[in-house]
């Protein structure tokens, strides 16, 4: 297994290969969270590079070594721009890895919090995700908006856009938001962990999305899968780590 420091483009990442590198593999690119950095998740990497997957663990804009030394609510406020550029970035990351003649197939996306929103919101547009593991991540992103914003006024923080500039936002919000677009989902295996004592992305709109996912997975029900634990927070377990890596290498490997 080597684990190999790497730009492509602007993106600095990681490329995990297992012991036969050197050719075509199926392969994970995986998103982090929100003020975490690519080297946050080689655990997962680890895990699916032993059953034989590479696995690419991109910087998110304005994370990692793509940090501009913004304070915490300099870069929650610019959370929206992160996720939609991580969006926009994994269809590069995707043709480099055809272009360099590194993956066989097409990839499997996961993320956890602002990764597995980030993999959600992508599920939504490019039909060629082959699998994803949504690790308390949230695909409501009109609502979610909403309430981050609510959040912040209530606080006392001036938002720093308009009226105008705050329903177009939403607007473009609303392209991604999986509640409003679950037939883009079109039956691929999708994964996903979240604790119901989550108070960072909360528990109950990504169950309610997977609820509703359910019924348009009716023919094949072992394409979904949403593993809830009652006593977790914002952080996943060793269970979830193991379930969802496991679960992209069945249906990559298959």
């Amino acid at each position: 297994m080597r684990v190999e420091r790497q730009v492509w483009g602007h993106i600095p990442l990681l490329n995990i290969t297992p012991d036969q590198d050197g050719k075509e593999l199926p392969t994970v690119i995986f998103f982090h969270g929100h003020t975490s950095a690519k080297e946050h998740n080689l655990h997962y990497a680890y895990q699916l590079a032993d059953k034989g997957i590479r696995v690419i663990l991109p910087d998110s804009h304005l994370h990692g070594e793509r940090s501009e030394g913004l304070d915490g609510v300099q870069i929650s406020l610019r959370f929206w721009e992160i996720v939609l550029t991580s969006i926009e970035e994994l269809a590069f990351l995707r043709d480099e890895l055809h272009k360099r003649g590194l993956m066989a197939g097409e990839p499997a996306v996961g993320g956890t919090s602002m990764g597995g929103i980030t993999t959600l919101g992508a599920m939504t547009v490019y039909p060629w995700i082959k699998a994803a593991a949504v690790m308390m991540g949230a695909g409501n992103y009109v609502e979610l908006a909403q309430a981050q914003m609510a959040q912040y006024e209530k606080r006392g923080f001036q938002l720093p856009i308009s009226e105008e500039e705050r329903e177009k936002m939403l607007s473009t919000l609303a392209i991604f938001d999986s509640r409003r677009h679950l037939e883009k989902f079109n039956g691929r295996p999708i994964y996903f962990w979240h604790g119901e004592q989550d108070v960072t992305v909360p528990f109950e709109p990504t169950y309610r999305l997977y609820k509703e996912l359910k019924q348009q997975y009716e023919a094949i029900p072992e394409k979904i899968e949403f593993k809830r634990e009652r006593e977790a927070g914002h952080a996943v377990s060793r269970t979830g780590m193991l379930e969802a890596t496991n679960w992209l290498a069945k249906y990559l490997l298959e």
